[in-house]
């Protein structure tokens, strides 16, 4: 990355139309086309998908929503309003059939006060357009009255209804003011932010791009921009800081852009080079959107650490001048001798008594970490929306007038005549968990019928899972044998708990494969055996105890919050990020010290000055990542908050627990075996170095051409 960034540093100008002219044209084209997001959670070989493929192209496949009627005063299938709505809805583009409340399907409750109608759209879930179904939403809820209460049900109406939030604006607020403070200027602290926008955008518009293309889900951008403004102010953040401690002691600007280029800048790459294997990681597993997702997010990644390295050196060189007199004037105000005192006391301390450091710390991780243990994976219903909202508003009336179950129904493919399908409907009315069957009907498909399972606990819950675990294992082959047929259970809940077992099943395969990756990569690195097994442990440590605070908070139900299911897919693209964060901090600590272990020879020196030197750095990219991902929990979108709650206290504890108390503590009780490592494997590897070298401290960019300042 030496050759791109010396190109930015001659060419600073030429560097930053170049971005300035990729943002403009990937973003202007990407909403100039639109976007062709698609939701594949697919799961080839399951139970559900194996109903979903023989359904493909059948009327059964098709999307559906429920409006939902209520009037406390009863009679409420009468209302001539509901005729009314239902026929303003019925006109609406894509919809195909609406099938009106009667009692006859089951679609009134017993006391005459609820009802809903199930509307059939021309579409099927994943391509259904939800500008189309808020337009249906406004349609249907112009007819609530002071008597009539309309509300509508399903996942596109959720999809619908989501309001964007301001999370994004909130975080990079917050940073800013950080970064301000850290630096003192408005204009250093713009510097990384700018940089991060840029990269961010860039990526946001070639994935929109790139859907038309490959499977992308509609969740994607989101997490491209969590992810992508945390490490884009982080990495620009780290080699500034690099920069601006080369003019403190002396260094020219040219100079400085290289050796920061050359030390943090390496860290950077490799960081990110961390984050990217990761995330890629999620490929191998071979479910459906993570793989789209694992893509966007780590060419997001890999955008910023190339926006690290060739637009902020532009940077650095068109506002040189006015950085360095800002340098130059709180250099007079506090006396670089000062530097990194705070931190050199830490870890005199810490090197004072190690082990009361690991007795307070690790335990205390241990403690965050164990509700982790009873983390349940699936995906939130409407009933964790927030109140007031139609999708909330609808699930909660149909609870009340015809039970939980009712929100998330079984979806039973018979294959056999429909005597053996009646034969088996009668029988699952009693089976444990069963509230009620509705059919036999004929499917789409041919020979075969269709049984809803209404059960008696609500799509999220884990009695839901076990009753679906209970119809396959035992129930329906029990059926079978005694009364024929072939039976499979399919539809959306059931889909959402094959996805959950699926990424339960091969989540610990994943985090042993990007750690193995990961440590391999520090082995190289550091030339040592012991960093990569701490680094591992460590890391693993601050991940277990978010994930921990992520169930205690979202999980169970604290602090205000409903509780429910941890989205299924989001443990394993939190584990790749936060492990890949977790990394960021270690490699950039670790690269301090070991230039100073190599220049001197003495460990705890080592410690002690890559402390001082990049304390203070790394807890103000710790804070901004913390109120970048923080504000995310501002967002209306529980997958989102999940996420933002648990990045944040991923790198909290990283940064203040960990890389404070619990890395020089082991650091120091190593000592010089720290960087040991046997010849054979030596020579095994390949050497890469963060670290400059003598030579590369004294070596200065040849003379640039003048440049006009910003």
């Amino acid at each position: 990355m030496q050759a791109p960034a010396r190109w930015a540093t001659r060419r600073p100008w030429a560097a930053l139309a170049v971005w300035v002219a990729v943002l403009i044209a990937v973003t202007g084209t990407a909403f100039g086309i639109g976007s062709a997001y698609h939701d594949d959670n697919s799961l080839p070989g399951s139970q559900s998908q194996k109903v979903a493929d023989k359904l493909v192209g059948t009327q059964d496949a098709l999307d559906e929503i429920q409006v939902v009627f209520h009037d406390d005063a009863g009679g409420v299938a009468s209302d001539p309003q509901v005729a009314a709505t239902l026929r303003d809805v019925r006109a609406m583009p894509d919809v195909k059939a609406v099938q009106a409340p009667s009692a006859q399907t089951g679609s009134v409750s017993e006391d005459g006060r609820t009802a809903y109608a199930t509307v059939t759209l021309t579409t099927i879930a994943a391509e259904t357009d939800t500008a189309k179904v808020a337009d249906i939403v406004d349609a249907a809820e112009k007819h609530s009255s002071s008597g009539l209460e309309v509300s509508l049900a399903g996942d596109s109406v959720r999809e619908a209804s989501q309001e964007g939030g301001s999370a994004e604006g909130i975080g990079m607020g917050a940073a800013l003011v950080i970064l301000v403070i850290l630096f003192g200027s408005l204009l250093a602290a713009a510097l990384p932010m700018l940089t991060a926008v840029f990269a961010v955008g860039s990526a946001v518009g070639a994935v929109m791009l790139v859907s038309h293309l490959a499977e992308m889900p509609s969740y994607a951008p989101a997490m491209m921009t969590i992810v992508g403004l945390g490490v884009g102010i982080d990495y620009a953040l780290l080699i500034l800081t690099r920069f601006r401690g080369e003019l403190r002691v002396g260094g020219t600007r040219e100079h400085a852009t290289a050796v920061a280029v050359r030390t943090a800048g390496r860290s950077v790459l490799f960081a990110g080079t961390t984050v990217i294997i990761a995330l890629l990681g999620l490929v191998v597993l071979g479910l459906g959107s993570l793989q789209g997702v694992a893509v966007a997010v780590a060419v997001t990644v890999l955008l910023t650490v190339i926006a690290s390295m060739t637009l902020l050196p532009a940077l650095l060189t068109l506002f040189g001048p006015r950085l360095e007199k800002q340098v130059r004037k709180r250099m007079a105000k506090r006396p670089s001798t000062i530097h990194g005192k705070r931190w050199r006391q830490l870890s005199d301390g810490v090197e004072r008594r190690p082990w009361l450091a690991l007795v307070v710390a690790v335990p205390l991780m241990v403690v965050l970490a164990t509700p982790a243990f009873g983390m349940r994976l699936g995906f939130a219903d409407a009933g964790t929306a927030a109140e007031g909202t139609t999708g909330r508003t609808a699930y909660d009336r149909l609870a009340e007038g015809f039970g939980p179950g009712v929100n998330g129904p079984l979806f039973v493919l018979a294959e056999g005549t429909p005597q053996e399908a009646a034969a088996a409907g009668g029988r699952l009315r009693s089976v444990e968990g069963v509230a009620d069957v509705l059919g036999p009907m004929p499917a789409s498909t041919g020979g075969a019928s269709s049984l809803m399972v209404i059960p008696t606990t609500g799509p999220a819950s884990d009695e839901t899972v076990d009753l679906v675990h209970r119809l396959r294992d035992t129930a329906l082959p029990a059926i079978s044998a005694d009364a024929g047929g072939s039976y499979a259970v399919g539809g959306v809940t059931a889909a959402g708990i094959d996805y959950a077992d699926a990424v339960g099943e091969r989540l610990l395969w994943f985090m042993l494969l990007v750690v193995g990756l990961s440590s391999v990569l520090l082995m190289a690195v550091f030339r040592s055996v012991l960093i990569p097994l701490k680094a591992a442990v460590l890391n693993a440590l601050s991940v277990g105890a978010s994930f921990g605070v992520m169930t205690w908070v979202y999980g169970d139900g604290h602090l205000g919050v409903p509780s429910g299911p941890i989205e299924a897919f989001l443990p394993v693209v939190a584990f790749a990020v936060v492990f890949g964060l977790s990394m960021d901090y270690e490699v950039f600590l670790l690269s301090r010290m070991h230039e100073e272990w190599r220049r001197t020879g003495n460990a705890h020196t080592a410690i002690r000055e890559g402390m001082a030197s990049t304390g203070a750095v790394i807890t103000a990219a710790a804070a901004i990542m913390v109120v970048v991902f923080g504000a995310f929990m501002l967002s209306p979108d529980r997958m989102l908050g999940q996420m933002g709650l648990c990045m944040a206290s991923a790198v909290l504890l990283d940064a203040v627990v960990i890389r404070c108390l619990v890395v020089p503590a082991v650091m120091h009780l190593l000592g010089d075996k720290a960087w040991w490592m046997p010849r054979w494997l030596d020579r095994l590897l390949p050497t890469v170095r963060l670290e400059a070298q003598e030579t590369e401290r004294e070596e200065h960019l040849r003379p640039v051409e003048p440049v006009p300042t910003a």
